[in-house]
């Protein structure tokens, strides 16, 4: 049997990861799939990382032009992270007829339309099932499973760190900020968490998703985003009062010519099986108008479960040849399909308001002027003098919404406008 020679370009948690199951695997993968695949090189800034993972320093490698230039590899794994340099040295691979197994989403999302050209004029493949989601393989799904449905609609918990600090708020009632060290300290989250916990790593992920779902490119950039920063111990207790946990949703769909994707906090029904997602762990929903609603669960990163989708993508590509998308992938969302700003959602609503006679009914009828339609309401204890009012509004429209609280804002007796979350 031929050797199939590879390389990995970036040896961290995930590419150690995705290098552990090609080696202890190795002869599962020969007998199984009939591919003796061998690791040639590692390229990293240095062979540190080889050393501490107990690899042969011998299998490093300090250029991507030294292996670019090697005839004998065929696929290179990038698990670089980040846009520079793993992008140029993407493209490196790609110009030499080398395929390209992936797992960074945001390079994904923001150069995706410009790779896969490449790809194709040098008749070789870009893989990325490991980009989303780690090792559940909705990316897979996506692509090669739903050819005879029309997907209506892809959400879900697609970012594990913050549905660990959401999850350790609700369960322990830590504060965002304690929740937020505690996945610090225990690796779940970066020192800089931006990127997690301002809800752009999972908007990163909703513009593959959605684009495979949908057949037409969703830039992430036009994905509206919020992150979960403002979420409170307060609005964690409220929520279960009135049945519901929150969570960090994506959240796509398509109706005829009509694209909504949209990353914010939500509330969630606590029958709803998203509800019960916790800890690190992620879930995908798919609506298809035939098959129904699918759910996808499992481990959402990890150098082990995301190692798994790599080494899934090396097989496949290996064994077959490449498949690009079914659509006109431009980077652009295509001219006869439409974005919708103006969204509908139930919404949560936290008021601050003096203690006395005729609020709550101004209030209401702030909502209604704007069509905005409560569906509960309760008042919590607060400080002397001042109330906390809670609502829970039907199905209204984002913009409604938002004037109502403008108005709302604006009222001698309202002290502050705490929270507003929509509901799943």
């Amino acid at each position: 049997m031929k050797k199939r020679k590879i390389a990995i370009m970036g040896f961290g948690t995930v590419g150690g990861g995705a290098y552990d199951i090609l080696t202890k695997n190795r002869e599962y993968i020969k007998a199984t799939q009939g591919l003796d695949i061998e690791v040639k090189y590692i390229l990293d800034r240095s062979d540190a990382p080889l050393k501490k993972h107990g690899v042969d320093p011998s299998l490093f490698c300090p250029s991507a032009d030294a292996l670019a230039a090697d005839p004998e590899v065929e696929l290179v794994i990038e698990t670089m992270g980040g846009v520079e340099p793993a992008r140029g040295f993407i493209v490196k691979m790609l110009e030499a007829g080398k395929s390209v197994v992936t797992a960074n989403k945001e390079l994904l999302a923001k150069s995706w339309a410009q790779l896969e050209p490449i790809a194709k004029a040098h008749d070789c493949g870009l893989f990325f099932e490991a980009s989303c989601v780690g090792g559940v393989p909705v990316i897979r799904a996506l692509g090669e499973s739903f050819q005879g449905d029309k997907v209506q609609a892809v959400y879900g918990i697609i970012n594990g760190t913050t549905n660990f600090i959401l999850s350790k708020m609700s369960k322990e009632g830590l504060s965002y900020a304690d929740a937020l060290a505690e996945a610090q300290r225990l690796g779940f989250a970066e020192a800089d968490p931006v990127s997690d916990v301002g809800g752009y790593d999972a908007a990163y992920k909703l513009s593959i998703l959605a684009s495979l779902a949908f057949h037409t490119c969703v830039p992430y950039a036009d994905i509206f985003r919020e992150g979960i920063e403002s979420v409170t111990a307060n609005d964690i207790k409220n929520a279960h009062e009135l049945g519901y946990e929150i969570k960090l949703l994506a959240i796509g769909k398509r109706d005829g010519n009509d694209i909504e994707a949209r990353v914010h906090p939500a509330f969630v029904p606590m029958d709803h099986p998203l509800a019960s997602v916790s800890g690190a762990f992620n879930a995908v929903y798919l609506t298809g108008d035939h098959v129904g609603d699918l759910m996808f669960y499992g481990a959402g990163a990890g150098a082990h479960p995301t190692g798994s989708a790599i080494v899934s993508d090396v097989i496949k590509a290996l064994g077959g040849s490449p498949k690009y998308c079914d659509f006109d992938n431009s980077g652009k969302l295509d001219k006869k399909l439409n974005f919708v700003g103006d969204f509908v959602s139930g919404y949560y609503i936290c008021v601050t308001v003096d203690d006395k006679p005729g609020v709550l009914s101004r209030l209401a009828t702030v909502l209604g002027d704007n069509s905005v339609s409560i569906k509960a309401a309760m008042q919590v204890p607060s400080a002397a003098d001042t109330a906390t009012v809670v609502f829970l509004t039907h199905r209204a429209h984002e913009k409604s919404v938002m004037k109502s609280l403008e108005t709302i804002g604006r009222l001698a007796a309202v002290k502050s406008i705490d929270s507003m979350i929509r509901v799943l």
